[in-house]
């Protein structure tokens, strides 16, 4: 879609809000809390961002998009050369990151541009009148994005906010939050890796079994490729053709060089767009986007970065 940008905020001294509507003002897709949209700035590079808005909202997308240090023209285009009016595309909303039914307790910790999807969260448990507790991490208050609208009545009773915590103060925190929470909560968190892996751990090691749900920003170098990969097979169910996917190579790229048709967008295993149906065979998953419960079922794979534990793959293709 091409969009426009209608209202630019500076949320922090390195976050910036977009308010991004149709050219034609027409109502813009529904979209799932927790979905995300691939963005291409001005110098032609894709990125993924989450709706952070009122999933309701037909009218418009908001995305937040954090200046990276190392930006390698994504997220620096869209703080230096978008301004109001500015024409964007845009992909449909995708949803991976998914809020799970009826759960007892929602548990949401988020950290920095984490915010993003967890917000939207917030929205919809709001409109259930779920119960639910969202507890964001910043080095500050001038680092901590979207707080007029956190500390706002609609949301005051439900944040808590940590601010300037050490990593092992982090770690305690969480283990109290997810110790003290109801039976059969579910556990939602964002942010950097460390900290995901942080929540994730302290969650598990205080209750068993209890579901933690990530969504990454970045890719995991393993996912890039390791050291050690052999080839192995795949075959097309709908044909029996039979490729072969080499030790240096993708499956995607495999199956785009023999003419078979496969949607794929940030190729570092994050966005989902490539997830293929496995019939048979055991994949090797190297991606984040794909639940733990979906990597155990053993019957999907991430095409641009995962690879096959046994000899051969069947693809629903």
């Amino acid at each position: 879609m091409k969009l426009i940008v209608e209202r630019i905020e500076q949320a922090t001294p390195q976050i910036r809000v977009l308010r991004l509507t149709g050219v034609d003002g027409a109502p813009l897709p529904p979209y799932e809390p927790g979905a995300h949209v691939d963005v291409r700035g001005p110098t032609g590079v894709t990125r993924q961002y989450s709706l952070c808005g009122t999933p309701h909202d037909r009218c418009g997308y908001t995305i937040a998009v954090k200046r990276e240090l190392a930006s390698r023209g994504g997220s620096a285009a869209l703080h230096d050369q978008v301004t109001i009016g500015s024409e964007l595309e845009v992909s449909a909303p995708r949803s991976l990151f998914r809020l799970a039914e009826a759960a007892a307790e929602y548990v949401l910790i988020a950290a920095g541009i984490g915010i993003t999807p967890l917000l939207s969260f917030a929205y919809r448990l709001k409109q259930r009148d779920a119960h639910f507790t969202l507890h964001y991490f910043a080095r500050s208050r001038d680092e901590a994005a979207f707080l007029p609208v956190l500390e706002s009545q609609e949301f005051a009773a439900h944040l808590q906010l940590h601010l300037g915590l050490e990593p092992d103060e982090v770690a305690a925190v969480v283990r109290q939050r997810v110790a003290a929470a109801l039976p059969h909560a579910q556990v939602y968190t964002c942010g950097p890796a460390p900290f995901m892996r942080t929540v994730k751990d302290q969650a598990e090691a205080v209750r068993a079994g209890i579901e933690v749900h990530l969504e990454h920003f970045g890719a995991d170098p393993a996912a890039t490729g390791a050291s050690g990969d052999t080839a192995f097979t795949v075959e097309i169910a709908s044909s029996g053709q039979t490729l072969t996917v080499g030790a240096g190579e993708r499956l995607v790229d495999v199956l785009l060089g023999a003419g078979i048709a496969v949607d794929t967008s940030c190729r570092e295993g994050i966005c989902g767009t490539c997830v293929i149906q496995v019939l048979d065979g055991e994949p090797e998953h190297r991606d984040q986007c794909l639940s733990k419960r979906e990597k155990a079922a053993n019957d999907q794979i991430c095409a641009c970065v995962s690879r096959a534990r046994s000899a051969k793959l069947v693809l629903d293709l």
